[in-house]
């Protein structure tokens, strides 16, 4: 065999090699599924695919905890995965589902919204496959994914992604982002058809207030706010005030659910149903266009340099230093943002009130870490797979 035959031998060896490499990674992501421990009062664990049969055997046939006192009260929602590049709020949902004592009312959690996006990963951006949260009794780990669903699930986007029912134009890879399909539509892509089943859940339940979890890069003006429906204004007004004055060092503030961006799940929640709706708002690094090393050090610790000097010239939208934005930084402001807008929501409708015990707040998740919360599945008498 002559230098060149053996050149081009060598080559396509490597081409493979990288092909099954890449493969293992691409099946591990694909075929993940986490574990949640069914907590004190989790009555029962739904598939979203009783609200919307289509959703039978595809990724987004989601479970829905319902934790049940037993005794009248309302019925709040919290959404966490609607982006799954965003951590926080699948694991301030797994500390709810695995936490939370209901005394009065029901809680209903989703911890993986869109699990579709977190069987996928944003090309080009070199986002890790997973992350995890160290435990005392180990280490629980979670897909990362990308903001939008797997292509593989939803295909072909169209070449303008037009809303239904307002009929906005919006870009083509929205029509796989949860939070711009609301309230989704039957006969539509799979993100439309998560979002209609979620809608028909939200009105057959009767859902009183439906929180949607988020984090945002520094450089986005909507940050570390609760964005509102009018209907869940005073909510998010007072919450605002109580949680700035009372617990935050970085204050989290209050915006208008803008009437003419559609979409949205603080926008479309409240319009297409009765409940109120809010969407809170943290700040993550890692999501920054100007960073550095995009790896699970910055997703967990949130500290980057770049971040930090595109600060010093006045880029950003959220204070950042050396600190930087800890994952237990922003899971105890999710997590006690979600118990003040329930405390406030039962305070002003005392015949629906929601009583939550057990769920840490934001002094205690930085004092111990998200971790302390987490229960090792190994010990847990009830556990489901998402």
């Amino acid at each position: 065999m002559d230098r060149t035959n053996r050149i081009k031998l060598a080559a396509v060896g490597v081409a493979v090699l990288a092909a099954v490499v890449a493969s293992v990674e691409f099946l591990a992501m694909r075929n993940y599924r986490e574990t949640v421990i069914l907590g004190p009062s989790v009555s029962e664990v739904r598939k979203l695919s009783q609200y919307e049969p289509s959703l039978s055997g595809t990724p987004n046939d989601v479970n829905i905890y319902i934790m049940d006192s037993g005794k009248p009260g309302g019925t709040v929602m919290v959404l966490g995965g609607t982006h799954p590049e965003e951590p926080v709020g699948p694991i301030a949902a797994h500390i709810l589902v695995e936490n939370a004592r209901l005394e009065a009312g029901r809680l209903v959690v989703v911890t993986r919204a869109n699990r579709s996006a977190s069987l996928y990963s944003r090309n080009g951006e070199a986002y890790p496959n997973f992350f995890r949260v160290k435990t005392d009794w180990g280490e629980k780990k979670w897909r990362l994914g990308d903001r939008g669903g797997s292509p593989l699930d939803s295909w072909p986007d169209p070449e303008v992604y037009v809303h239904w029912p307002s009929h906005q134009m919006l870009a083509y890879m929205d029509i796989r982002n949860l939070n711009r399909t609301w309230p989704g539509r039957a006969d539509g892509l799979l993100t439309e058809r998560t979002t209609f089943g979620l809608m028909n859940f939200i009105r057959q339940e009767k859902v009183d207030m439906l929180i949607d979890l988020h984090e945002a890069e520094l450089e986005y003006p909507v940050e570390n706010t609760i964005v509102a429906h009018e209907k869940a204004q005073e909510i998010a007004a007072m919450a605002s005030m109580m949680l700035t004055a009372q617990e935050f060092a970085v204050p989290i503030g209050m915006e208008f659910s803008p009437k003419a961006l559609h979409g949205l799940s603080h926008r479309e929640v409240g319009d297409y149903s009765e409940a109120m709706s809010i969407l809170f708002e943290v700040a993550e690094p890692m999501l920054d266009r100007i960073r550095g090393v995009t790896d699970e050090s910055l997703l967990m610790e949130g500290k980057d340099d770049f971040v930090v000097e595109a600060g010093k010239h006045g880029l950003l939208y959220a204070p950042m230093d050396e600190k930087g934005w800890p994952i237990e930084v922003r899971v105890g402001r999710h997590l006690s943002t979600i118990l003040q807008c329930i405390d406030i929501f039962s305070m002003m409708t005392p015949d629906r009130s929601v009583t939550v015990s057990g769920v840490p707040r934001y002094a205690e998740v930085i004092e111990k870490g998200p971790g302390a919360f987490l229960k090792d599945p190994a010990q847990a008498e009830k556990i489901a797979q998402d």
